[in-house]
């Protein structure tokens, strides 16, 4: 039998665990948080993993800018299911995945989602003008992520089973 740690221990700070949250909570965690993994499906149904820039809208899309020849956007656009995993700054900070259909929109179409992309992040910008003429110069696209269902807002660490209760 393994013997319980004490709850009092140091290493119970770092005790796992799983935080059920609603569409508001998800919101409050994903807030700040622009650090993700989009996750889309390769043409042979294996994953494909980009790291990626990304921010939750007041509406609770998420929104992630990319190009229209990138493999992301090709596999969105293919099959649009999707998932997003948010993580915190260091990388043993809460996350969460958040799974949802996605709809790619490309220039000029995807000025209004790329404005909410950088409102998500950055706020305000000096000259909104400015910036949607950078948008088409660039020929940028929008991934626009409903979600459809995510998990709870997780933290790895010891599993407390260890721990006395």
């Amino acid at each position: 039998m393994v013997k319980k740690i004490p709850r009092d221990d140091r290493r119970a700070r770092h005790m796992s665990g799983d935080r059920p949250v609603d569409g508001a909570g998800l919101a409050e965690f994903v807030g700040g948080k622009h650090r993700w993994v989009l996750a889309t499906t390769r043409r042979d149904g294996r994953p494909q993993l980009s790291l990626v820039t990304g921010g939750m809208t007041a509406q609770g899309t998420l929104v992630v800018s990319s190009y229209p020849g990138r493999a992301k956007v090709a596999n969105a656009r293919r099959t649009p299911h999707v998932s997003v995993l948010v993580m915190g700054e260091q990388f043993n900070e809460e996350w969460v995945q958040i799974d949802g259909d996605a709809a790619v929109i490309d220039m000029p179409d995807a000025a209004d989602a790329l404005v909410e992309y950088y409102r998500c992040i950055s706020g305000e910008h000096p000259d909104w003008d400015e910036y949607r003429q950078a948008m088409v110069d660039q020929g940028k696209s929008a991934i626009v992520i409903t979600p459809t269902r995510w998990g709870p807002v997780s933290k790895g660490g010891f599993p407390p089973s260890l721990f006395e209760d």
